[in-house]
């Protein structure tokens, strides 16, 4: 048996109201599953704070992060 069979039967199975609020149910899962939510970079994250990082600053902040982080290839 499919899952579309099993789920079948299984509202079939339900008094009316109940098959309703199922339908209802699916209907919100279908909706939200078609909205996908909009990626924000993380320079929009960020634009209303005023900050304004280069490129090397951002090297250099990992540089550090790095060095202190502990290795086993050493």
């Amino acid at each position: 048996m499919s899952l579309e069979q099993a789920i079948l039967e299984a509202v079939r199975a339900l008094p009316a109201d109940k098959q309703q609020e199922v339908l209802n149910h699916a209907a919100k899962l279908r909706d939200e599953a078609g909205r996908k939510r909009p990626f924000k970079s993380v320079r929009g994250l960020w634009a209303d704070l005023g900050i304004s990082l280069s490129s090397e600053e951002i090297d250099e902040n990992q540089r550090d992060m790095g060095r202190n982080f502990p290795r086993e290839d050493i």
